[in-house]
């Protein structure tokens, strides 16, 4: 990423050519980002990128990605290819001749013909604090692990899963009650800002490159339903970082005699231990204190299967009440020991 190619741009008074690729919305908030400063910045956004529609809901309709919704309302052309392994497609996307590509969660491998063909290369806005974190499910990870901070890392992309040139870094805190979920909707909107202040340092020259320290990478995996289920004998802190972690999708859960409880809501109570894994040893209207293998974890939100999100209130006064008790084991695969 060239000064020398900006102030040509910039003497010739001709806009930044860019293609936008993502999908979900987290990428939708940058890409609204750079629509909000298009006229003032100069950016023409000449196509984007986004995943199929997936279906969706029980009539399993297919459903447009947030950003393919986006673009349309602002009647951008959306390419949709399954990958860009055909011919067909890289030759589109060459023949729309962009200085630059923004990626953020596209979602898609992109081969090394792809990340050449703007004159600028590709840039993506990731959800992480560089090196940690690369790979799909930064956000989730850094919560589920206890990390402190995170933010958005604006990165110039290579071959590599996440292992590009460093360009600019903006951080946020982890407070220890937020979920993936909120960290989520204020890294999306960090990540726009972020993305616009890279394209203003790109203009002046000022954007620097910064190689990544692979000794202090780690890496993200993508989630899987599985890992939802708490295991009562771990620590009561790991617990409720994995609810936590785990909100709003996939949700973390037990087996219980009267199905599988999900559990949306939860915080530590303390670290001390004097019952078995599994038991409930206080009720109160707000919350239902479960023992763990070090520690005390309180639920306050919950669903059962077939069921509805409810509230320990309300659960208190459902059909399974019975099983929200002071002395019940509150998974099946758990029994009383001695």
């Amino acid at each position: 990423m060239s000064a020398s190619s900006l102030t040509i741009r910039e003497a010739s008074h001709q806009p930044l050519r860019i293609i936008f690729a993502g999908t979900p919305e987290f990428a939708a908030a940058s890409l609204q980002a750079l629509l909000d400063k298009a006229s003032s910045r100069n950016y023409q956004i000449i196509a984007v990128y986004t995943q199929p529609d997936r279906p969706a809901g029980r009539g399993q309709k297919l459903v447009a990605s947030p950003v393919k919704t986006l673009a349309a309302e602002h009647d951008i052309p959306v390419f949709q290819p399954i990958n860009f392994r055909q011919d067909e497609d890289q030759n589109t996307l060459s023949e729309l001749n962009a200085d630059l590509m923004i990626v953020a969660a596209y979602g898609l491998i992109l081969p090394k013909t792809v990340l050449d063909m703007p004159k600028l290369g590709c840039i993506n806005v990731h959800a992480s604090l560089l090196p940690r974190w690369r790979g799909a499910a930064p956000i989730h990870r850094a919560v589920i692990e206890g990390d402190t901070e995170t933010g958005i890392t604006i990165m110039q992309m290579d071959v590599g899963l996440d292992t590009g040139d460093m360009l600019l870094k903006a951080s946020c805190p982890i407070s220890k009650t937020q979920t993936s979920g909120e960290l989520h909707d204020q890294l999306a909107i960090l990540g726009g800002e972020t993305l616009i202040n890279a394209l203003d340092q790109m203009d002046t020259g000022t954007l620097t490159r910064e190689k990544q320290d692979d000794q202090y990478a780690c890496y993200a995996s993508k989630l899987v339903k599985q890992e939802g289920e708490l295991d009562w004998n771990a620590e009561a802190s790991a617990l409720v970082r994995k609810v936590l972690g785990l909100s709003p999708w996939p949700v973390a859960y037990t087996e219980t005699s009267k199905g599988t409880m999900r559990i949306h809501g939860a915080y530590l109570v303390d670290d001390h231990t004097t019952s078995t894994a599994g038991e409930i040893t206080e009720v109160t209207k707000d919350a239902i204190h479960v023992a763990t293998g070090k520690g005390t974890v309180a639920l306050t939100v919950i669903q059962f299967a077939g069921g509805k999100r409810l509230t320990i209130k309300d659960a208190l006064n459902g059909k399974h009440s019975d099983l929200l008790q002071v002395g019940q084991i509150i998974s099946k695969g758990i029994s009383h020991v001695g």
